[in-house]
């Protein structure tokens, strides 16, 4: 009982696992909060609906300060109506709400306010990014295009 058991248990994993990286993708992106920052991280998408959907994820940020290299944690979360974008997120520094347009979920445009939490001010005023998510092309992380 205890082999059929582990058998089950590990077809889930496998299926769970495979399930997990067709609704995930590679986020690139640029962007302006009082300095310029590089990102790259993972997205993950919630939900089947071309209409809506929520997608969320870590990331890196890179950027410079004082001369010196810095990697910067930061998680976000996006909701998706209809083609609109709403988000927030959130690193060591600052928090950022965000508003912009998603185009089929492959590129995402979006602006926002970065709010310093930090005695160290580095990301903070209006910001400005550009967003390229990479994953298969059969993936469902994008939107399929419907053609009347």
């Amino acid at each position: 009982m205890k082999k059929y058991f582990a058998v089950a248990f590990l077809l889930s994993i496998i299926t769970a696992h495979a399930q997990v990286l067709d609704r995930t993708a590679v986020n690139l992106a640029y962007r302006y909060s009082g300095r310029n920052v590089l990102q790259a991280g993972l997205e993950f998408r919630l939900g089947n609906s071309n209409h809506q959907s929520i997608i969320l994820g870590p990331s890196i940020l890179y950027t410079r300060i004082n001369q010196t290299d810095k990697f910067i944690p930061e998680a976000n979360i996006y909701y998706i109506n209809n083609g609109l974008l709403y988000g927030t997120s959130i690193n060591q520094y600052a928090l950022e709400p965000r508003i912009g347009i998603s185009l089929f979920n492959a590129f995402f445009i979006n602006t926002g306010y970065a709010f310093p939490i930090h005695k160290e001010k580095y990301f903070k005023g209006i910001t400005f990014g550009i967003q390229f998510n990479i994953a298969p092309s059969h993936s469902k992380f994008y939107d399929k295009m419907k053609i009347m």
